[in-house]
């Protein structure tokens, strides 16, 4: 896998590297606790990092809910 550039990840996460590391590693999470992966990567790829490929393969997305 391929190293991937933070511009390409702040365009799926409304320009805010709050939303995206909140994603990323909510999507870590879930990954680590036996979810499947929704790209191809071997054992040897840490959950952040697949996460961070599904976020820029536009696989995972923000819900988008605002508190009011």
């Amino acid at each position: 896998m391929e190293y991937v550039p933070l511009e390409k990840l702040l365009d799926k996460s409304d320009n805010s590297i709050y939303k995206l590391v909140t994603l990323a590693s909510k999507r870590a999470l879930e990954i680590a606790e036996g979810k499947p992966k929704l790209v191809s990567a071997d054992n040897s790829v840490k959950p952040s990092t697949v996460a961070l490929y599904e976020i820029e393969k536009g696989l995972v997305k923000s819900s988008g809910k605002k508190k009011e």
